[in-house]
């Protein structure tokens, strides 16, 4: 489970977003920004990231306030497990990233696949929705949903991306370092259980 303090800081930007949405007296739209400003700073004070940082990618997160929706794909051959090496922080993640608008979640997760991987791969089951923040994540300003899909590998051939440095399938004993902010070491064991056990039903929180 996420601290408390990340709990009330999300809570907080959620009830400040909604306002800000929806009030049109300038002093409650006053006291809204207030309520965002705090919950910023909440962030900033427990985390490595700066307050404007976090105050402006609040500011720009408008309308009704709803999780995010990060969706990851699941490909293996031959008992392992396909994964990327992010540029960002140097580790490993399995492809996958912000569902993008006007796609389906079975797309977007195709076409990241394709895009961070250089591999061409068919959704086929939804194995997993999980709320990051009880999935031992490391804490981020927003509240997000996990999808994780099974895809089939259909062709392509490793190519890196403006976004990783690296391509390999890895078995499970030999999974190297992950970025935890993206996935967990027990969401990779959980993954190869529905790989060995395809009956399994679909995870949720």
């Amino acid at each position: 489970m996420q601290p408390k303090w990340l709990e009330w800081a999300q809570k907080l930007q959620a009830i400040a977003q909604n306002g800000l949405t929806f009030s049109e007296n300038p002093y409650d739209l006053e006291r809204f920004e207030a309520i965002q400003a705090i919950a910023a700073e909440i962030m900033a004070t427990h985390t490595n990231i700066e307050y404007s940082y976090i105050l402006d990618l609040f500011a720009r997160d408008v309308g009704y306030a709803t999780p995010k929706v990060d969706v990851r794909g699941a490909v293996f051959r031959d008992d392992t497990i396909l994964l990327v090496k992010e540029r960002a922080d140097g580790c490993w993640t399995l492809p996958g990233g912000w569902a993008d608008i006007g796609f389906s979640p079975s797309e977007v997760v195709v076409k990241e696949i394709y895009e961070e991987s250089g591999y061409h791969a068919r959704a086929v089951k939804l194995l997993a929705v999980y709320d990051r923040d009880r999935q031992g994540h490391p804490p981020f300003p927003h509240y997000i949903y996990k999808l994780f899909f099974l895809c089939e590998l259909v062709g392509g051939s490793p190519s890196p991306s403006i976004e990783t440095e690296a391509v390999g399938f890895f078995p499970e004993d030999g999974i190297p370092e992950l970025s935890i902010g993206r996935v967990t070491s027990a969401q990779i064991t959980r993954l190869f259980e529905h790989y060995h056990c395809p009956d399994l039903p679909t995870d949720f929180d």
